[in-house]
């Protein structure tokens, strides 16, 4: 399977007639066909936008998801498969991709675990989307409406207005900067291929917890699967997204998705230093019977792969952690060596014990940082979004935000400050 991402760089955006890329890199989007793309009137009282360039005083909050604008220009199926149009197989032929844009979805909390996005200032150091040029959404929920109904209803608004902005500026004649290519061989090639080299796969843990706590598989909730075999070119493509509010620091926007860092450094080093064989999905259950199933069956996958090593990401803290030792263990007693992605709750001081659970096996670990530490975000000159949440949401407390506007938090309330994909500039050494 192969598939060529068109890239497009976005250097600036701004509102104008007509959405379009223009020759200088700048995302000119028409507002009211933005809006038009996301509206639903049966969930939403208000539907507004704004948008958010790195380096302006703009604060965002409380965030829900970040989408990247992408585009399927040849091949099967269409971006967001199962959750847009049709559930045919993605990851195959060309995708348009506007490099460097996001659209924010932003409004009313859904549940406590959202977070905070700052354009400037000391936030900005910790988010990845202060760096994208940001079209934002910013929703008022009808009254009445159930937590999960308002949630879906946002993550398809998100989802249709960045489908409309990448196929629109694509029709406009946006002009491709670079193309990069992702393929892989069958399986029966790729255990010919490269002898000399370890056979690596990867085990990429999706946050199942519950209600508010989901990803969506082709638009199947990934709680009610089995570990499954997935081609990294589908994730590329939108087969996997967001649609959990876990706390902001490590959820996987919907845009780390579609850029998971572990897939593209994988991939940079298939044929090189090792054989990259393919991905793992696995979910991250509530009950022991069903972490010891799906955990069981992820190993059983990667064992009759045959492979040498996986790499396993977890996303979230706690319960989830776990899972993530649970697959790791199994793995290391099934003789296929492990080396982990996650993140730490380790205290305020950094002094507490780093996850949940520990094993022996564990013994090549990276971490994408303390969610616990503290940090004071400036005031901005403009808010998107509503700040009353700041007092609440997972990472905030009582005092949190402050009479001048700045706000004091853990980076657990900061988005994708710690993504355990390595979406984010934080990690450690051991000296």
């Amino acid at each position: 399977m192969k598939l060529e991402l068109q890239k497009a760089k976005v250097k600036n955006i701004t509102w104008g007639d007509k959405t379009a890329l223009l020759a200088d890199g700048t995302l000119q989007i028409n507002k009211e066909e933005f809006l038009a793309a996301a509206a639903d009137t049966e969930h939403f009282k208000t539907l507004n936008a704004d948008l958010a360039r790195p380096g302006e005083s703009v604060r965002i909050c409380p965030v829900k998801d970040a989408i990247q604008p992408r585009y399927k220009t040849e091949g099967a199926g269409q971006i967001f498969p199962g959750m847009l149009g049709g559930v045919d197989t993605v990851g195959s032929g060309k995708t348009f991709v506007l490099e460097g844009a996001a659209v924010v979805t932003c409004g009313r909390i859904v549940g406590f675990q959202e977070g905070i996005v700052d354009m400037s200032g000391e936030g900005a150091k910790y988010t990845p989307f202060s760096k994208t040029m940001n079209a934002v959404l910013v929703f008022e929920p009808v009254e009445g409406i159930e937590p999960h109904e308002y949630e879906k209803a946002c993550r398809l608004a998100g989802f249709r207005a960045a489908l409309y902005v990448a196929e629109a500026a694509w029709k406009a004649g946006a002009a491709v900067d670079e193309t990069k290519a992702y393929e892989l061989p069958s399986f029966a090639e790729a255990m010919k291929a490269y002898p000399e080299l370890p056979k690596v796969a990867y085990i990429y843990m999706l946050q199942t917890q519950g209600l508010l706590h989901d990803t969506y598989v082709y638009g199947v909730d990934a709680k009610k699967i089995i570990p499954s075999l997935i081609h990294p070119n589908e994730t590329m493509d939108g087969a996997i997204v967001s649609g959990n509010c876990v706390s902001a620091c490590d959820k996987n926007s919907t845009y780390v998705h579609q850029n998971n860092p572990v897939i593209r450094s994988l991939y940079e080093r298939h044929g090189k230093d090792i054989n990259f064989i393919g991905v793992i999905i696995t979910n991250e259950n509530v009950t022991l019977m069903d972490k010891q199933r799906s955990s069981s069956y992820a190993v059983k996958l990667a064992s009759m792969l045959g492979v040498d090593g996986v790499v396993i990401s977890e996303e979230g803290f706690g319960n989830p952690d776990a899972d993530l030792i649970m697959n790791c263990r199994k793995a290391e007693q099934a003789g296929i060596r492990t080396a982990l992605i996650t993140d730490e709750y380790a205290g305020r001081d950094g002094a507490s014990q780093s996850l949940a659970d520990a094993t022996k096996e564990a013994d090549a670990v990276v971490t994408a940082g303390n969610a616990n530490m503290i940090v004071v975000l400036p005031p901005q000159e403009k808010i998107i979004g509503f700040t009353d949440y700041t007092d609440v949401i997972a990472g905030g407390f009582d005092g949190s935000l402050r009479p001048d506007g700045s706000i004091e938090v853990e980076l657990q309330a900061i988005t994708g400050a710690t993504c355990e994909l390595g979406f984010n500039p934080l990690s450690a050494k051991t000296w």
